[in-house]
């Protein structure tokens, strides 16, 4: 089966898709954070229709649920792709203006609405690969999107190409695109019997051939430091700030390891991202992660022994600490279920691709998703320098993950497993 005569419509898909705010808000307790979201999710529904899957649907929480139907008489693994459709909150997402730059020819771009900006090479040796590709980057005021854009227009450009090419046989597919990823809660209020898939592919992977099954495992934790209050001209003796045992006790966290300034490769981390507060109590906000699980409560257990440090030195003040769990490595569930990554594997050889099994330093809905009951790993989308004003992405990248798809479903059905 070839995929080459086929009129890709991923570029103007992602183009369109980009141009729209979905930014999620980690400080809104709304399901979708942000209601903005919805508009594109309606768009997808609505494109949807427009191919002939006529079950496309929007629900309440933000979720759209879409199905293409089996075309064969075989009993088949039911598959799930799956992308979401907000941007990160780490760089605006308002008025996106994507610039597209054909037959690239492997030099420094340069961003229209920022001289001082500029995505090089040697910065981002990726680009070096993807000469004369067509790149698609933002004007330079904003993040562009393709994190994870790229990977919805991937899913809606694949579906066009089955409902156009009935020849192609596969099993039943479900579409799912989620809200809020970006914040944690991309999966919070998913219905999996409504969704009803055997197993998944998150389409939010980054450079060509690259086939993640394994991701952090998570945890949240708050520490909180309480302590005493007084009117400031008649403090002595009595105050103690909360703000300075805060203070103090980010000043004992180690500087030369521990932090994600100073890991890489299958090192976790600790990352204090947020202090707030005042005299009476302040609190400090973790994030905790590593690829093995048990490690987290390792590190929990030692910043509480900084924490009781910290305060040892301000006599009068206390501290509690709050630990929630985020997600867990995919891996654990993934190891189960070999056939997902060996057909996933399968799938990229017919393409003409060598697969890239890599880790993800950091997680995503199939982080989630499979431990839930959908083994879920995560395929390339080509978006690279995400979460910046220097983010971009391959049309090519975006187009030959298209056909991963196709070799996939196929795959699954001659496999029958």
């Amino acid at each position: 089966m070839t995929i080459a005569n086929y009129k890709h419509t991923a570029e103007e898909r992602f183009l369109k898709y980009v141009q729209i705010d979905t930014e999620a808000d980690p400080n809104s307790a709304t399901q979708p954070s942000s209601f903005k979201q919805m508009d594109l999710s309606k768009l997808l529904v609505e494109e949807l229709h427009a191919m002939g899957v006529v079950d496309a649907q929007l629900d309440e929480f933000g979720y759209v649920y879409a199905t293409i139907p089996s075309n064969v008489e075989a009993n088949v693994p039911v598959l799930c792709f799956c992308s979401h459709v907000d941007t990160s909150p780490d760089v605006t997402g308002k008025g996106v203006k994507p610039v597209v730059h054909r037959n690239y020819n492997g030099g420094d771009i340069h961003f229209a609405d920022d001289e001082t900006l500029v995505l090089s090479p040697a910065e981002h040796p990726y680009l070096k690969d993807r000469i004369g590709d067509t790149i698609i980057t933002a004007s330079g005021q904003t993040l562009l999107g393709a994190d994870d854009k790229a990977g919805v227009a991937i899913i809606m450009d694949f579906a066009n190409f089955l409902i156009q090419h009935p020849e192609v046989k596969h099993g039943a597919i479900k579409l799912l695109f989620t809200p809020d990823e970006e914040i944690g809660r991309g999966v919070n209020a998913i219905d999996m019997k409504k969704l009803g898939a055997d197993f998944g592919y998150t389409l939010d992977g980054g450079p060509r051939g690259s086939l993640e099954g394994e991701s952090f495992s998570a945890d949240g934790m708050t520490v909180i430091f309480e302590g005493v209050s007084a009117h400031p001209g008649y403090a002595k003796g009595k105050m103690v700030s909360a703000i300075k045992v805060a203070a103090h006790f980010v000043e004992l966290l180690p500087k030369d390891r521990w932090s994600p300034e100073t890991t890489s490769g299958m090192q976790g981390f600790v990352h204090p991202l947020h202090i707030e507060g005042g005299i009476e109590k302040t609190s400090v906000q973790f994030i905790i992660r590593d690829f093995e699980t048990s490690q987290l409560a390792v590190y929990e257990q030692q910043i509480e022994e900084i924490a009781k440090q910290a305060i040892a030195q301000f006599p009068g003040a206390t501290y509690q600490v709050k630990v929630s769990e985020q997600y867990r490595n995919m891996r654990e569930i993934l190891d189960q279920y070999p056939m997902v990554m060996q057909n996933a594997e399968e799938a990229y050889q017919r393409a003409g691709l060598t697969p890239k099994i890599e880790s993800i330093r950091g997680g995503t809905d199939g982080s989630r998703l499979s431990f839930m009951g959908l083994p879920c790993p995560n395929i390339f989308t080509g978006e690279m320098a995400i979460h910046s004003r220097k983010e971009y992405v391959s049309v090519e990248d975006m187009q030959k993950a298209v056909e991963c798809l196709m070799h996939l479903v196929q795959v699954w059905l001659e496999k029958g497993e």
